[in-house]
């Protein structure tokens, strides 16, 4: 059995839609770096390539194996919606963003990426990982990639999956077992 655990990266403090916009994480609170490293198993750690998952990963490496940071664990791709606010999308593009977000699967943002495209870059990467991983592997990177490995867990809609919060430096843990089992441990912990 692997478990995969799944750190969302420090908070960006961003009130918009931050996908591919290479935004820095707010590493300040040490006291939670350290818990966050305590708890996590060594195990090999990967991130995404953005500069949030990256510094995330190496402030929890505590000499943990580091693998090199990978572009098919990035956020979503949010195309022209990138770094702008829910309200101003809303305002220009109404149907486009209720559709992305009521009804996932083909809708995408303009020049961006929908929640499929997003699944099929982002779980190959997840099961090549697995496949050379031993009893653990820790994967920093973003919300959407989280809530991508979730719903493959449990076996849910994409709205379902949208109702669980992620919480910045959280980690979400799901096991998987040689028959391609898979079983939420555990959602959100903040250690």
């Amino acid at each position: 059995m692997t478990r995969l655990h799944l750190v969302r990266h420090g908070p960006t403090h961003a009130r918009t839609m931050v996908g591919w916009t290479d935004l820095p994480a707010d590493l300040g609170d040490a006291a939670a770096i350290a818990r966050l490293s305590d708890h996590l198993p060594r195990a090999p750690v990967v991130s995404s390539d953005l500069i949030r998952a990256v510094a995330t990963a190496d402030a929890i490496l505590g000499g943990r194996p580091r693998l090199p940071p990978d572009a098919a664990l990035r956020e979503i791709h949010f195309g022209t919606w990138e770094n702008r606010s829910h309200d101003d999308i809303a305002a220009e593009d109404p149907t486009r963003i209720r559709a992305y977000w009521e009804t996932p699967g083909t809708v995408a943002p303009p020049e961006g990426e929908s929640w499929d495209r997003a699944v099929a870059r982002i779980s190959p990467a997840i099961d090549g990982y697995l496949a050379e991983a031993g009893s653990d592997l820790i994967v920093v990177c973003h919300f959407g990639v989280i809530l991508t490995q979730l719903q493959r867990a449990l076996g849910v809609p994409t709205t379902d999956v949208f109702a669980h919060r992620i919480e910045p430096l959280s980690v979400t843990t799901i096991a998987t077992d040689p028959v391609g089992g898979w079983t939420v441990e555990g959602v959100n912990h903040l250690p």
